[in-house]
């Protein structure tokens, strides 16, 4: 059972969300329970995100570009929004996280060198919050 709860969202959920998401599987595997959404869900994933953290085992299958659920965003323990142009209206107590991501395309780095350094940033962000999860919620008993 999983020890804590993260919402990691973006506007479309196509990208960063998704990658985030995917990167705290890879590193929490079930001891935290993982979700993502858009605040203006797109159509599809954005497959270059995908590619590049299945590049280093963390696979999205079976995923899509979700809304916010407004249940699911009241009962996590940390919403975390990546980037500067999501915006999230948080119930009162939920702990919100921004992740000013680092933008590559800013330096004229594009394509697949962009999504890996976009990547990079976002699983240090992921390891350390997975530190930080797991530090803060005890293992269960063992028999």
């Amino acid at each position: 059972m999983p020890s804590a709860s993260v919402l990691f969202v973006c506007v479309k959920n196509g990208g960063k969300s998704q990658m985030a998401a995917a990167l705290m599987r890879k590193a929490a595997g079930d001891r935290v329970a993982v979700h993502s959404a858009g605040t203006k869900p797109g159509s599809s994933l954005n497959a270059l995100s995908m590619h590049v953290v299945e590049e280093i085992g963390a696979p999205t299958g079976g995923e899509y570009p979700k809304p916010i659920d407004p249940q699911l965003l009241a009962e996590v323990d940390l919403v975390v929004i990546l980037g500067r142009e999501a915006h999230v209206d948080v119930p009162a107590g939920v702990v919100v996280e921004n992740w000013d991501t680092v933008e590559p395309s800013e330096r004229g780095i594009d394509g697949i060198e962009r999504m890996r350094l976009v990547r990079d940033d976002i699983a240090a962000r992921v390891e350390e919050l997975t530190t930080r999860l797991l530090a803060a919620t005890p293992e269960a008993p063992t028999r």
